[in-house]
């Protein structure tokens, strides 16, 4: 796919991090973005930034999701592209002993429900509703109606402990790249997924050096966080290439964590 003025994108979680780095990288492609996020204040940071506009959105919701799209179709357009990066974690063993009592507690269903329904359910919602948009567009020259990349992790392969939501959530991520661009596939939609490794982005910030300095250190190379313009880089490859269709990549610094 060509990139220019005549493109619409969205990207969720555009507001911070992945997402964000994501909607400038269009932006200087010429590509008119609109930023689906639940930071309203950051989105229209963001947005006026980049000359694009901003949604506030909750992946969770129907209408919220709806209402991103309508608002968004309206300004500038129906999208031929979609960058999924809303997402979050969280990290809770199965079943536990509390240290101070010895109490024996389980990972809280909601908690897991909660994952699942933002970076799966909320994936798929948005997925879903922004093919059924362009499927109302004319092909391009070179046949793309649209382009969709996915974000899901390592995670979805090399879960930590603690994970067992996150991994899950981002493993059916992983799980339904293939399928979704073997549906659309018959009208012009390519589709695939990123899984980064331990990335510099706002959710790293709660860490300490010495917590990023060991996550750095064990990655064989290079030695470091990956960069959020690193993911936008992939990203913009996924769209641009018309080959790159149904895959899911890894983009870690070939790390592969093993049992911590």
């Amino acid at each position: 796919m060509k990139l220019g003025p005549h493109i619409s994108a969205v990207v969720t979680g555009g507001a911070s991090g992945l997402g964000e780095a994501t909607a400038r990288a269009l932006a200087a492609e010429g590509v008119k973005v609109a930023i689906f996020d639940r930071n309203a204040e950051a989105a229209e940071r963001v947005a006026k930034e980049i000359g694009g506009i901003a949604c506030v959105v909750d992946v969770t919701s129907d209408e919220s999701v709806d209402a991103g799209f309508a608002k968004a179709r309206a300004a500038i357009g129906q999208e031929r592209i979609l960058v999924n990066c809303a997402g979050t974690g969280n990290a809770v063993k199965t079943a536990s002993r509390s240290k101070d009592t010895g109490e024996i507690k389980h990972f809280p269903l909601n908690q897991f429900d909660m994952i699942i329904q933002i970076n799966l359910v909320g994936t798929f919602r948005c997925i879903a509703k922004s093919a059924a948009g362009m499927l109302t567009l004319p092909p391009l020259p070179e046949g793309d109606r649209g382009a969709i990349v996915n974000t899901a992790s390592v995670a979805a392969v090399d879960g930590q402990m603690g994970q067992a939501a996150y991994s899950a959530s981002k493993g059916g991520v992983v799980g339904m790249t293939l399928p979704i661009a073997r549906d659309l596939s018959g009208e012009g939609i390519r589709v695939n997924t990123i899984l980064p490794g331990i990335f510099n982005t706002p959710l790293m910030n709660a860490a300490p050096q010495a917590v990023k300095d060991a996550l750095a250190a064990s990655v064989p190379f290079p030695k470091r966080l990956g960069l959020p313009d690193e993911y936008a880089s992939l990203a913009l490859e996924m769209i641009k290439n018309g080959y790159f269709n149904g895959e899911s990549v890894r983009l870690d610094g070939s790390i592969r964590m093993g049992l911590r």
